[in-house]
């Protein structure tokens, strides 16, 4: 089996239970131009990176509407109500757990640098992490460039690394930076679009666990 020497972690839906707040606050911006509202269900089809072509998706016209407009709206109202969501239930217990294995952890989110430092510490977690990295623009244009810079200067090799996150994309970052994955059905996009990748997908954190004991030999055992 292979060491897994360290764990980079998506944030948004995979560590932080933001779903809810995702689709309250593109209702919002919907309302506003008398548009459909989104559902879960129907969130769950639609989301994508780069989150530009979500809102494409959607129905937005941005030749009448520039993708800043609605897209600065959204965040305004995400923020708005940023730190009401919280961590899923057992994520740290199983990052300390790890942590104690030797295993070391990183946080890179398609969040903006500013919100994502002002919520790690508003949860406490930095201590658990050796980076958290997120981008200079809150537009949520993707992640893999930033995933690049990162397993260069991590030092550990992508064989010994595992990318954690709930949507496709997060597939294609760990692809771009030849590290394993798994894929979480509890975040942002449905469990029928991950599993159709092909990837590992788990619905349990316990499940989480067990895969990652048999499937990779920890520094600390």
């Amino acid at each position: 089996m292979i060491a897994l020497k360290h764990i980079i972690w998506d944030w948004n839906g995979t560590m932080l239970d933001d779903r809810w707040l995702t689709i309250a606050a593109m209702n919002i911006v919907l309302a506003r131009r008398n548009m459909a509202e989104l559902t879960e269900d129907r969130y769950l089809q639609l989301f994508t990176f780069p989150v530009i072509e979500y809102y494409r998706r959607l129905g937005f016209d941005f030749d009448k509407e520039p993708f800043s407009v609605s897209g600065s709206e959204f965040i305004n109202e995400y923020n708005a109500r940023a730190f009401e969501p919280q961590l899923h239930d057992g994520i740290i217990d199983l990052i300390a757990e790890l942590n104690e294995n030797g295993v070391s952890h990183s946080i890179l989110s398609a969040s903006s640098q500013k919100i994502l430092n002002k919520l790690a510490k508003h949860h406490n977690i930095n201590h658990y992490f050796i980076a958290v990295l997120g981008q200079d623009n809150h537009y949520a244009y993707g992640k893999i460039e930033t995933g690049k810079m990162w397993i260069n200067k991590l030092g550990i090799a992508p064989k010994n690394t595992l990318f954690i996150g709930d949507t496709e994309h997060d597939l294609e970052v760990a692809n771009a930076i030849g590290s394993h994955c798994a894929l979480l059905s509890w975040g942002h996009s449905s469990t029928e679009r991950l599993e159709n990748r092909g990837i590992n997908v788990f619905d349990a954190m316990s499940d989480l666990k067990s895969w990652i004991n048999a499937s990779f030999i920890l520094p600390a055992n």
